[in-house]
């Protein structure tokens, strides 16, 4: 008689899955609807060379861009200042007047290799940062010196600046001359 008793109970053990399939039929469009797809860029950067190895005269022709904490310096040939950018009156870097300098420094490098007859892109620049420099600075830019816009035809689009960037500590600035003022 015990035996008989433990089968009969065995035999009751059967769920009801249809609330477990309405919660999962209610919950899953929910949770795509609401998830947030990420996006994430890599930037191939480098390292600038050490100053020995490599063709000189290539080597000097390098465009850099120095982030100080008042201005930006752009120096073509390398550390030879060509343009130096104060800040905005607002205190902040002046982004829009460097990417016009360097898209007038873009198109001077395509028209002398274009006569000398070598490769006519230069794609690398040398960001050199002060240490205190704040994060977001330099983020803005290497977006700056990567690409500008412009439009062709009917729709803007991103041309090419210096894709190719790469980082180093900006030399100390130099001592304000003798009997100038700061």
């Amino acid at each position: 008689m015990a035996m008989r008793r433990l089968r009969a109970h065995r035999e009751a053990a059967d769920l009801d899955m249809t609330p477990f399939i309405s919660l999962l039929v209610a919950l899953v469009p929910f949770l795509l609807v609401s998830v947030v797809f990420s996006h994430i860029t890599v930037l191939d950067l480098k390292l600038p060379n050490a100053g020995g190895g490599g063709a000189g005269a290539e080597q000097n022709e390098d465009v850099e861009l120095v982030i100080r904490a008042d201005h930006l310096e752009v120096n073509y040939p390398r550390g030879m200042t060509l343009k130096k950018i104060a800040d905005t009156t607002d205190g902040k870097h002046d982004y829009a007047m460097l990417s016009s300098v360097l898209q007038e420094v873009k198109r001077q490098l395509r028209e002398r290799r274009a006569d000398m007859g070598g490769p006519l892109e230069k794609k690398n620049i040398t960001i050199l940062s002060e240490a205190d420099t704040p994060y977001q600075n330099i983020v803005t830019a290497m977006d700056t010196v990567r690409s500008y816009k412009t439009t062709q035809i009917t729709s803007v689009v991103n041309a090419e600046l210096f894709p190719d960037i790469a980082f180093g500590d900006a030399p100390p600035a130099p001592a304000p001359a003798a009997g100038a003022t700061p």
